[in-house]
């Protein structure tokens, strides 16, 4: 089975060792899977490359970078398994030739930043219906896996999360078969929430939190998400033609999660409380300059004046949504092995450092 996994590649590995991939999978099994696009929101696609690597499947990679763009995700699986293709996502002929041998699709395209040359609509919008418009046409697409994200909505302050909203609702209507997936803030080795917290923290001895800080969250861990993934990709066909909500099992406030962090770096835990409006004024200079200066801004890590918009308001899953547990998933909590990644910011090392609760020195150590 082909398998196109369509994202927005980056430059990094997730981390999942190549060991932990069976040790000759060159033939085809299964899924061939190709990404024309990378993703910001599934960290990196390895995690799923590697589960279906285990399935016997192949996966295509379109991208449009450079050439090395893609080589970390090369050793995922085993000769042949995993296939770079350069496209052009505003192309239909070079995306028609990346989904030529595909019979499944996933659709991980998504970004919560506008650049000079991309908007949130072309980008969350505009690409997944025309995916799903040549999927459509293709005639051999088995399933269409639509990544979205909670909250999505066409009522959202946030003009990312009317844009995925338009999303699903194009797909949807396009192919009305397709699986929809929406996980909650996503968290694992490159999130762009608790590292970046932790960054801020390690660089300038505290976190801001925009508002009070009582905005409440349900962050699951990405692995998880990559399981429901696959999980809908190989059930009898239950999960087409619905919605899935991905939330992790436990809710927590923004200062909460914050908490969390500022105790697994063994950092004080100080916060500037920025009021919204305050918050939303020191985003708006990227906002306004954005498309009036002839070079690239730089990319807004914490003032990003769409996720400002976005956090106003709490991210929960619906009370009657389907969630993992439909899926036969139980998610991780929070603590623990999925923000073990977060112990390379402490001081001296994981063992060694600051910390608030008790003091470590190198004569502790075994």
């Amino acid at each position: 089975m082909e398998v196109l996994l369509i994202s927005l590649l980056s430059h990094f590995a997730f981390g999942i060792p190549p060991a932990s991939l069976p040790l000759s999978l060159s033939y085809h099994l299964g899924f061939t899977i190709a990404p024309p696009f990378c993703i910001f929101l599934m960290l990196r696609l390895t995690v799923i490359f590697t589960v279906a690597a285990k399935m016997g499947s192949q996966v295509l990679v379109p991208f449009r970078g450079g050439e090395d763009a893609h080589r970390h995700l090369k050793l995922m699986g085993d000769l042949g398994q995993v296939v770079p293709m350069h496209f052009n996502p505003r192309d239909e002929d070079s995306v028609k030739a990346v989904m030529a041998k595909a019979n499944v699709v996933i659709n991980l395209m998504g970004r919560d930043y506008e650049t000079r040359n991309y908007s949130f609509e072309e980008v969350n919008h505009g690409m997944a219906e025309k995916f799903a418009t040549i999927a459509k046409e293709h005639g051999g697409i088995m399933r269409f896996i639509q990544v979205s994200c909670l909250g999505a909505s066409p009522s959202s302050p946030s003009r990312y999360l009317k844009a995925k909203a338009a999303a699903e609702q194009s797909v949807l209507r396009e192919i009305p078969e397709a699986t929809v997936l929406r996980p909650a803030t996503m968290i694992g080795t490159e999130d762009r929430m608790l590292n970046t917290w932790a960054h801020f923290a390690k660089k300038y001895s505290f976190v801001p939190l925009f508002g009070d800080g009582s905005t409440k969250f349900q962050p699951v861990y990405v692995v998880d998400v990559a399981a429901a993934v696959v999980a809908a990709l190989k059930d009898d066909g239950t999960s087409m033609g619905k919605i899935y909500e991905l939330g992790g099992p436990e809710i927590f406030t923004m200062h909460e999660l914050a908490e969390v962090m500022f105790e697994t770096i063994r950092e004080w835990p100080r916060y500037v409380k920025i009021p919204l409006p305050v918050a939303k004024a020191a985003a708006m200079p990227r906002e306004i300059l954005l498309n009036k200066v002839p070079f690239p801004l730089p990319t807004p890590s914490i003032f990003n004046l769409d996720k400002i918009n976005a956090i106003s308001t709490d991210t929960l899953v619906s009370e009657n949504a389907l969630t993992f547990l439909d899926l036969g998933i139980e998610p991780h909590k929070l603590r623990g092995y999925p923000i073990e990644f977060l112990l390379s910011y402490r001081k001296g090392g994981p063992q060694l450092g600051s910390t608030v609760s008790e003091g470590v020195s190198p004569d502790s150590l075994p």
